[in-house]
């Protein structure tokens, strides 16, 4: 047997050894795990309902389900051009883009480690000097001197045997997935929030109008109020209660004003930009109309659709690698080191053959007595896995409660708005026989008062009323996971108006290299992340190998 052969079987002696002196895998496990120590953890099934709890409400539909641009169902192109916006120069879309280019980056140095660990070049030169005296109290500072010149190439070769630099690589990619599937969440997180934020400007402006023709209404009746005094058929009661009412009415419109302005400043800010007077640039509108059904599909589809779903599946997936990188340190290190260079006392000699001088050979390193702190580091990596399984669970319950959540909102909320159309139209009615009976002095002021408050209070409800359903079917839309196929694409996106004020600072738009997309970064689905175009560099696909600089 020739000595390569025997070296070979002492290194599967040792081997099977210390798989069945070290760590918690046994042989069978460490070749069906692909030659890799450690479990190869699965992230459960999260659990979901079977059904919607209004699955039998005709206005829902298991019909198949695109959510890309759920928005244009409001058929409102202000909205349009907000979300076009918002998704051009949101800043915290933008910081989650660079994320995925930081954990794109963390996986090229993981698939680097796969390779030579350490690849060294160095050269030097010193002037050495020495002593004949021995005893001399200046020793190495004689008259003797010499030149050392060096130069020469280092590798060390961490060979990976248990697996642990390909479940860092594994680790790194669930990471970057997870990062993806972080956007994804950012954008549709944005879509909703531009939106909803949309109907409540428009559901401001719809209260504001309301109260503004009752306030109008209101100085009607204090003007003839006011005349009945004034002649002397009536005391000044009426006159004063008839004022009462309009300040009282008038005061709703500062606290309006102050909510919309609010409103427009959670816009801006969704839309990259310095707060500004957004409510002139838009203009007046209707609430947006929802339709009065939706296509949800069915519960187990929110586990594909969801993005901080699939985030939370990727991050648990990525922690359950770290058990298997802890376990590797239960057993021994094996390198290979190598070393090829000159050295010589005259530089011309330098790259001679006798100045070459040569090293290669393996090397293994084995923490021992290491008094439990790596199986108890085993087990904190399991337990941290375990949590986030627990986590990606939690977030497809929650993912599941808030699709109930929006469905009861917009169902429930027609229902109310029919009512509240039918209580708005009977006191609209009865305030035009109430007022024409007080001009000719049949009822008393009370009465007038009494229905016209009404009158004010079913008008603020109604717009309410009319803007939730439009956020209920928002919140539908969001829960499923809407929106995180879009990408932005700056053909089709259409400026807002711009302002009439020619004195106004208009914001200026960030640069063209973070509207435009550029080489994409990333994939996830076979789906394009758009990138700033400073990341063109990055290689695309996640499973793809890079080899080191």
């Amino acid at each position: 047997m020739d000595r390569s052969a025997r070296l070979r079987q002492v290194a599967w002696v040792v081997m099977l050894m210390t798989l069945t002196t070290s760590g918690c895998t046994s042989m069978g496990d460490y070749l069906r795990n692909g030659f890799k120590v450690g479990p190869n953890a699965a992230v459960p099934q999260g659990a979901t309902a079977e059904r919607w709890i209004d699955e039998s409400d005709v206005r829902l539909r298991e019909d198949p389900v695109d959510l890309e641009r759920w928005w244009t169902i409001f058929r409102d192109p202000t909205l349009d051009q907000l979300i076009a916006s918002a998704t051009r120069q949101n800043l915290t879309l933008r910081e989650a883009c660079y994320r995925v280019l930081q954990s794109r980056a963390e996986l090229g140095i993981a698939q680097g480690n796969i390779f030579p660990q350490k690849q060294e070049m160095f050269g030097a030169y010193r002037r050495v000097g020495g002593s004949q005296v021995t005893n001399d109290y200046w020793a190495g500072f004689g008259n003797q001197f010499f030149d050392q010149w060096n130069l020469g190439f280092n590798l060390t070769w961490e060979m990976d045997l248990w697996g642990r630099l390909r479940r860092a690589v594994a680790s790194a990619e669930d990471t970057l997935e997870a990062s993806v599937a972080n956007y994804d969440d950012v954008l549709v997180t944005l879509l909703g929030d531009v939106a909803t934020n949309y109907v409540q400007v428009r559901t401001l402006q719809e209260r504001m109008d309301l109260v503004r023709s009752n306030v109008e209404l209101q100085s009607r009746i204090l003007v003839i109020a006011d005349r009945r005094y004034h002649a002397g058929r009536k005391n000044a009661l009426d006159s004063h209660q008839a004022r009462s009412n309009l300040a009282q009415t008038e005061a709703q419109i500062p606290q309006l004003r102050i909510e919309l302005r609010q409103a427009c400043n959670r816009l801006c800010v969704l839309l990259g930009m310095p707060p500004a007077d957004l409510e002139r640039q838009i203009g007046p509108g209707p609430i947006p109309t929802a339709p009065t059904s939706v296509a949800i599909g069915i519960p187990a589809d929110l586990l594909r659709r969801r993005p901080d779903v699939r985030r939370a599946e990727r991050q648990a997936a990525s922690q359950g690698q770290q058990i298997g990188i802890a376990e590797a340190d239960l057993y021994p290190m094996f390198a290979i080191n190598g070393s090829l260079g000159y050295q010589a006392s005259n530089f011309s000699q330098l790259v001679t053959s006798p100045a070459l001088n040569s090293m290669v050979g393996p090397q293994f390193q084995w923490n021992i007595l290491n008094y439990g702190r790596i199986r108890n580091n085993v087990r904190a990596q399991d337990a941290k896995f375990q949590a986030m399984v627990a986590v990606y669970q939690n977030t497809v319950l929650k993912a599941n409660a808030e699709v109930e959540n929006g469905l009861a909102a917009f169902l429930h909320a027609q229902e109310r708005t029919k009512l509240l159309n039918e209580s708005v139209d009977s006191a609209q009615k009865a305030v035009d026989i109430v007022f024409k009976e007080y001009r000719v002095g049949t009822v008393d002021f009370n009465r007038v008062a009494l229905i016209e408050q009404n009158l004010v209070q079913q008008q603020d409800l109604q717009a309410q009323s009319h803007g939730e359903i439009a956020q209920g079917l928002i919140r539908v839309y969001r829960a499923l996971g809407g929106g995180w196929q879009l990408g932005p694409d700056p053909a089709t996106v259409a400026p807002l108006p711009p302002t009439r004020n020619p004195n106004e600072v208009v914001p200026t738009p960030p640069p063209d290299g973070l509207n435009a997309p550029a080489e994409p970064a990333a994939t996830y689905q076979r789906r394009k992340l758009p990138m700033p175009e400073d990341a063109s560099h990055v290689r695309t696909g996640s499973s793809a190998m890079v080899a080191p600089n």
